[in-house]
């Protein structure tokens, strides 16, 4: 017994994954070089790490970082897989800045962006608190609804054909709170978000594509009906759990992840006869159940 747990906690001591941290300005998106990047444990934020810069780019070396064991992100009722960081950021001419919570996982390459604001703007907020991973975290169930909206009905549907936008409008929280911010953000950036909010960069490819689709179509139905502007909303989607998929403002994103996302970023799921995609519901099969839906953790297990 004695040898199996040292094994263990060698196998833990030496999973690691990389952290890479690109800064630009939020004023016009440009790389900010020579910026000043630290990076602690969130459990002990005192104590930094790594205190590298970044290039001309605005991109920082890729560090390596401690994680849990592989086995744990397969795992529907084991430890939390991934760890925890704290990323600060100062700029000469900026405003620092600070994200906690930032995920690595074993075996993966986690890119943190950071958007600093110019000191002569108005003070900016100079933190950001990553939430829990939604399979981790306690966030209410997706409330169902029918995965093909009508089209008989005049004004719901204002495109005559299924469009990839360019931008679309995230609503941070419930769609009747009206004191949520909306953020303009870039139709791939946003399914990054969502697929790194909701699965992890280590499961098999096969799984991670099954799972972006899904995010795609659902997200490409709220486009093509404009759901919430016909319903005299001015944004297209929200970050609710209960109505739509999980984005986090300011959290990381996955390189595996990303490179799907580019690749198929315009394919999305629809029925025979069907022009919409349909909106493509799921659960994670393990704190909820949802026995017509796509369940993650049985897509992971099946593709494992």
């Amino acid at each position: 017994m004695n040898l199996l747990r040292a094994a263990q906690t060698a196998n833990a001591d030496s999973s690691r994954g990389l952290l890479q941290v690109n800064v630009v300005s939020i004023q016009n998106n440009f790389p900010i070089s020579g910026a000043s990047v630290t990076i602690a444990s969130k459990a002990n934020p005192e104590q930094i790490i790594e205190r590298i810069s970044t290039n001309s780019s605005g991109q920082t070396q890729q560090v390596s970082l401690p994680a849990p064991p592989l086995e744990y992100s397969f795992d529907p009722g084991g430890p939390v897989p991934y760890s925890e960081y704290v990323v600060s950021v100062e700029a000469e001419g900026f405003q620092p800045f600070t994200v906690t919570g930032t995920e690595i996982l074993p075996d993966s390459t986690a890119i943190q962006p950071i958007r600093l604001t110019p000191e002569n703007q108005p003070e900016a907020s100079d933190t950001a608190n990553i939430p829990d991973h939604t399979l981790v975290g306690d966030y209410p169930p997706k409330i169902a609804e029918a995965e093909i909206k009508p089209v008989n009905e005049s004004g719901e549907i204002v495109l005559s054909r299924v469009v990839v936008p360019q931008t679309i409008v995230v609503h941070d929280g419930l769609p009747s709170n009206s004191n949520a911010p909306n953020y303009f953000v870039p139709y791939r950036d946003y399914i990054k978000n969502v697929a790194c909010s909701e699965i992890y960069s280590t499961w098999p490819q096969s799984t991670i594509v099954a799972n972006v689709l899904a995010i795609m179509s659902f997200t490409l139905n709220r486009v093509y009906t404009e759901w919430y502007r016909n319903q005299g909303y001015d944004f297209t989607i929200t970050s609710s759990t209960a109505f739509d998929h999980k984005w986090i403002h300011d959290r990381n994103i996955f390189e595996s992840i990303s490179v799907i996302v580019d690749e198929i970023f315009d394919s999305y799921l629809s029925r025979p006869g069907v022009k919409q995609p349909i909106l493509t519901q799921y659960c994670d099969g393990k704190r909820v159940q949802c026995p017509d839906w796509m369940a993650l953790w049985q897509i992971v297990i099946t593709f494992a």
